[in-house]
């Protein structure tokens, strides 16, 4: 692969194919071609950029150019640049590879096909029990169990929402002038927080699966909280910090990594994860009385019926612990869920690399957060880096301020790769910050305007049109993959999902003004960016697909979303 990289250098990546899920295909200009599948056979006739003739597979085998046999698989690329590519599932790499000079096979390659399969595993891991018709996850930071249950009745549901991540639900430590980060220092497993009680929070669970929009805890078992004078928490416990006594749960000194350590190494794993992150005190999940703790924790939820958990801090927990808790998780109530249903558990684990503690080690039990997709997609959006190589985007990604932010969410939404999360809270000020309240620090509950926007203070992105039809785009073209895909060289791109759906994005500091083909049958469509479908009339643009599937697409500058979307479901009839 190290010759691969070197004859095809230079080129262009074109032809992306993928089938949504874990297979993808490339080629890399008329030089090259690459296929992967980690999930089953691949058996598809795809275009490989590649001139007509017979290839030697370089990753199952090698040319041997004195009698022009390959000694693995062969391929022919007929006239038009297509070939039947076929991997199969016990195939011992799930890669297959060929180049104009037909190469020989380098152990990089192991490498890489490694890399891919567990990259590729933290979206195969775990299932988010997404009702049908509903996809993606809204983060309703620091709201109240009372207005998350009526949001999903009224508005989430509806919209094809999936789910919806919560604010830990355990009692946290009250701290002066009540920051948002006071939730991530528990004093007890007890329900009780500013977000509501226990009955409140069972309710909100129950009326959300009702409405089909799922329930995800944020989870905090990696530490307690800090040092602090009188340590009195949400529902009245108390705590003798300094002496790591804590009898709401109860846990004392022998229950933490001793003696204590700051964290101050991070290519020191045992540092990472055996010391105190910000002089949190540190929980020793090896000890069978925590996991015994942390266990019932979880089920107990499980119980009301959530579907699952982000485990806040998971790079700082050694992998085998956190396999082990998992593992005696119950099975997913079955008034909501199906039998056998298992949590779904997505981690916390701030990888940009060069570290002793990998994201890595934590795909085999559970899906994991990829902060590096925020950072790139961020430089992006910024214009650091070119749209055009979005081709071959994968993890997960973090939002942006203003426009940039609708560019970034529509792009991750329109995108098959990963599960979407979006993230809606309040307006900040300061880092500090804690949610609206009133004098007597109660959280104050979301205003919804006429025009479907939030006051009293909460920002609530998930209810900006761009957005929440955006989720519907999603739902539309679900179980399809990226074709057709279209760039001018720099930030103006384009492709389609499938038949169901298309979607442009310009970038650039230039009109976008183009006559592309959209996958979609003809017809005049409702762009859903700019407007919404509603009793057959388009209160934004609209697209006239012609009958060669091709429409004139035009993106101006001053236009203020930089986007364009339309799906099957926003045909005017």
């Amino acid at each position: 692969m190290i010759k691969f990289r070197n004859i095809v250098n230079g080129e262009r990546l074109e032809n992306w194919w993928s089938n949504g899920k874990n297979q993808i295909a490339f080629s890399r200009g008329n030089k090259g071609f690459i296929a992967f599948t980690v999930e089953g056979d691949l058996r598809e006739k795809l275009q490989t950029g590649l001139p007509s003739g017979t290839y030697c597979d370089v990753i199952t085998g090698e040319v041997d150019k004195e009698v022009s046999k390959c000694s693995g698989k062969s391929v022919i690329v007929d006239k038009d640049g297509m070939a039947s590519i076929e991997i199969l599932s016990n195939d011992s790499e799930g890669v297959l590879a060929l180049h104009i000079e037909f190469a020989t096979l380098l152990c990089i390659m192991h490498l890489l096909v490694y890399a891919l399969t567990i990259v590729s595993a933290v979206l195969a891991q775990k299932e988010p029990h997404y009702a049908p018709g509903h996809d993606g996850i809204v983060h309703l930071f620091e709201w109240k169990w009372t207005d998350i249950a009526a949001e999903c009745e009224n508005f989430l549901g509806p919209l094809g929402y999936g789910g919806v991540l919560v604010s830990p639900i355990n009692e946290n430590i009250i701290v002066d002038d009540r920051p948002w980060w006071e939730r991530y220092q528990p004093i007890s497993y007890i329900w009780q927080t500013r977000s509501g009680t226990p009955e409140q929070f069972k309710d909100m669970v129950h009326r959300c699966n009702n409405a089909n929009v799922r329930i995800y805890v944020d989870v905090v078992f990696n530490h307690m909280t800090g040092d602090h004078v009188n340590a009195l928490g949400t529902d009245g416990s108390t705590a003798n910090t300094f002496n790591y006594n804590y009898p709401a749960v109860a846990y004392d000194r022998k229950d933490f990594h001793m003696p204590p350590c700051a964290i101050n190494n991070y290519q020191d794993a045992t540092n990472v994860r055996d010391c105190e992150l910000e002089a949190l005190h540190d929980l020793n999940q090896t000890e069978e009385y925590v996991r015994e703790k942390i266990v019932d924790f979880l089920n107990k939820a499980i119980d009301a019926g959530v579907a699952g958990f982000r485990v806040d801090a998971a790079k700082h927990m050694w992998p085998n612990d956190l396999k082990i808790i998992f593992s005696r998780l119950k099975n997913l109530n079955t008034e909501h869920f199906d039998k056998d249903a298992r949590a779904f558990i997505f981690q916390e684990v701030i990888d940009y690399g060069n570290e002793a503690a990998s994201k890595y080690e934590y795909i085999g039990f559970g899906t994991v957060t990829e902060f590096r997709y925020g950072s790139e997609i961020s430089n992006a959006f910024r214009g650091n880096n070119l749209l055009k190589w979005f081709v071959n985007w994968g993890e997960a990604w973090g939002l942006l301020p203003s426009q940039d932010a609708l560019m970034a969410v529509a792009f991750m939404l329109a995108h098959p790769y990963g599960i979407a999360r979006v993230m809606s809270s309040y307006d900040f000020h300061d880092f500090n910050q804690g949610p609206p309240h009133d004098s007597a620090g109660n959280t104050l509950s979301p205003i919804i305007n006429p025009d479907n926007t939030c006051g009293n203070g909460w920002i609530c992105e998930h209810r900006w049109r761009q957005i929440y039809n955006m989720v519907g785009f999603r739902n539309a073209v679900n179980s399809t993959g990226i074709n057709n895909w279209w760039d001018n060289g720099q930030n103006q791109i384009a492709f389609c999902r499938g038949s169901k759906g298309f979607i442009a994005i310009n970038g650039d500091y230039f009109d976008l003004k183009q006559t592309l083909f959209t996958c979609l049958p003809p017809g005049k469509y409702c762009d859903v960016i700019s407007g919404s479908l509603k009793d057959n009339k388009c209160t934004g643009k609209t697209v006239e697909v012609g009958e060669d599937h091709r429409a004139y697409i035009e993106i101006l500058t001053w236009e203020e979303d930089g986007v364009l979307a339309f799906h099957k479901e926003s045909k005017l009839k």
